[in-house]
C-alpha cells in the first residue's frame, strides 16, 4: 500500500500548481464564487500553510499554520527518496483579530518536509481561556523524525500550549507522543507512519485522527484505538495509474463529536484521489464504524453548525490529480453526494462554523499566502 500519509496525498497539490498557472486558477475560482449566493470574504492573509482553526471561549479566532519548513537535519523525504526533506521552527499559531490582523501568539514549533508540502501544527482545540491543545504533524516514523535532530523532537506530538506561561510567554509542554503510539502499536500494520491531524476533546483526553496510520485513535489511558479505517479498492482503471481494485489508502483527516455523542470523521483517500470515493463516517467506541455519507472527494475537515447540521470541506472536489480546486459543502445522513455550499476555493483545508458562518482555510501548502474566508450559511 502507498501514500500512508498525508504529506503523500498532499504531493499533487504542488505538482499541479507548477502545471498551471496560479493565477488563472484563482480566475477560476473567483469567478465560480462570483455567481453563488454564499460567496466568500477574505477576513485574513498572510499566512503560512494554514490548516485547521478553532475559536476560543471568548470568541477569538486562532488557526494553526504548518510552516515553511527548514534547512536543518535534512534527509531523505518518505514521499521521494531523491528529494531532501528539512525541518525548522517555522510552525506557529495565529490569533486572527478585527480587520484581518494576524498576530502570531505562538512560533517557533516545528515544521518538516519540503517548502512545497510542509507538515506541522495541524489542529488546536480549547481547554481553558487561554490554553489549547495542538497536534503537529510527522508524515513518517519515529525514526524519520529522529533523523531530524533537537528541531524535530515535537513532531509527531500532542502538545498544551498556555498563552499565559512563564512571564506571560507561552509555554508550550508535552501531552502525548502520537508518533510513539503508532510505533508501538501499528493499529493498521503496513508500516510504521504517523501524521496526526484532526483533534477533539474527550473528557479528561483527546481524540485524534492519524493521517499516516489510518486510525483514529485516544490519548486517554496511555492511548488506545477506537477505529481503523480499511482501504478503498479504486473504482476504475487509470491511463497512469493502479487498475481498478487496487487498495487506496483511506486516510483520516479531521474526528468531531456529533450532537448524538458518536465520533464523526472525514476521509482522504489516497492515490489515485479519485472523485467520490470518500465516506463521512460514524463511530462509536466499541463497534465498527459505519458509513454515514458517502460520494465525496478529498475530504480534510468536519464541523457541526448550532442547529446541529454537519458541513465539511473537500481539498479538490475533483480529486488531486486534477488540482487543488475545492468546496464547502454540507453533509446530510445518508447522502451519496456532497450538496456543495460554496465552490472554487483554492487548497481548503480547514473549517470551524460559528453563528451562521464558516471560516474556511485556503491555500494551505502555501508561505505567505495562506488565507481565511468566511461564507455566509
Amino acid at each position: 500500500m502507498i501514500t500512508k500519509s498525508l504529506i503523500r496525498c498532499l504531493a499533487g497539490v504542488g505538482a499541479v500548481t507548477v502545471a498551471a498557472s496560479l493565477s488563472g486558477v484563482n480566475a477560476v475560482a473567483a469567478q465560480t464564487s462570483s455567481y453563488s449566493p454564499h460567496a466568500p470574504k477574505v477576513v485574513a492573509s498572510g499566512l503560512n500553510s494554514p490548516r485547521q482553526l478553532n475559536f476560543s471561549p471568548g470568541g477569538s479566532l486562532y488557526v494553526a499554520e504548518a510552516g515553511t519548513t527548514g534547512t536543518s537535519g535534512c534527509q531523505p523525504s518518505p514521499l521521494d527518496p531523491t528529494v531532501q526533506a528539512c525541518v525548522g521552527l517555522t510552525g506557529s499559531v495565529s490569533r486572527i483579530g478585527e480587520e484581518g490582523h494576524v498576530t502570531r501568539v505562538v512560533t517557533g514549533l516545528p515544521s518538516a518536509g519540503t517548502p512545497d508540502e510542509p507538515l506541522g501544527p495541524a489542529d488546536l482545540v480549547f481547554t481553558g481561556d487561554h490554553t489549547f491543545a495542538l497536534t503537529i504533524g510527522l508524515g513518517g516514523s519515529v525514526a524519520y523524525r529522529t533523523g531530524f535532530g533537537p528541531e524535530g523532537a515535537r513532531l509527531g506530538t500532542l502538545v498544551q500550549v498556555n498563552l499565559r506561561g512563564h512571564h506571560r510567554s507561552p509555554r508550550v509542554t508535552e501531552i502525548a507522543d502520537l508518533a510513539g503510539y503508532e510505533a508501538r502499536v501499528n493499529p493498521e500494520p503496513t508500516d510504521i507512519d504517523s501524521d496526526p491531524t484532526g483533534l477533539a476533546r474527550s473528557g479528561r483526553g483527546f481524540v485524534y485522527a492519524d493521517a499516516g496510520g489510518n486510525a483514529v485513535n485516544s490519548t486517554r489511558h496511555g492511548g488506545s484505538t477506537i477505529a481503523v479505517l480499511p482501504a478503498v479498492p479504486t473504482m476504475q482503471d487509470t491511463p497512469h495509474g493502479p487498475p481498478a481494485g487496487f487498495p487506496a489508502d483511506s486516510v483520516p483527516t479531521d474526528v468531531v463529536k456529533g450532537p448524538d455523542g458518536a465520533w464523526y470523521v472525514s476521509q482522504l483517500v489516497g492515490f489515485p484521489f479519485e472523485k467520490g470515493s470518500s465516506t463521512i463516517w460514524r463511530i462509536v467506541p466499541g463497534h465498527a464504524p459505519t458509513a454515514y455519507a458517502t460520494g465525496f472527494t478529498n475530504v480534510t475537515s468536519l464541523a457541526f453548525d448550532p442547529r446541529g447540521h454537519l458541513y465539511a470541506v473537500e481539498i479538490a472536489a475533483d480529486g488531486l490529480l486534477s488540482g487543488p480546486i475545492g468546496a464547502l459543502v454540507r453533509v446530510r445522513a445518508g447522502a451519496t453526494s456532497p450538496e456543495v455550499v460554496t465552490g472554487g476555493l483554492f487548497a481548503p483545508y480547514g473549517l470551524a462554523i460559528r453563528g451562521h458562518h464558516a471560516y474556511v482555510t485556503t491555500h494551505s501548502t502555501e508561505a505567505n499566502a495562506g488565507s481565511v474566508v468566511k461564507i455566509d450559511l
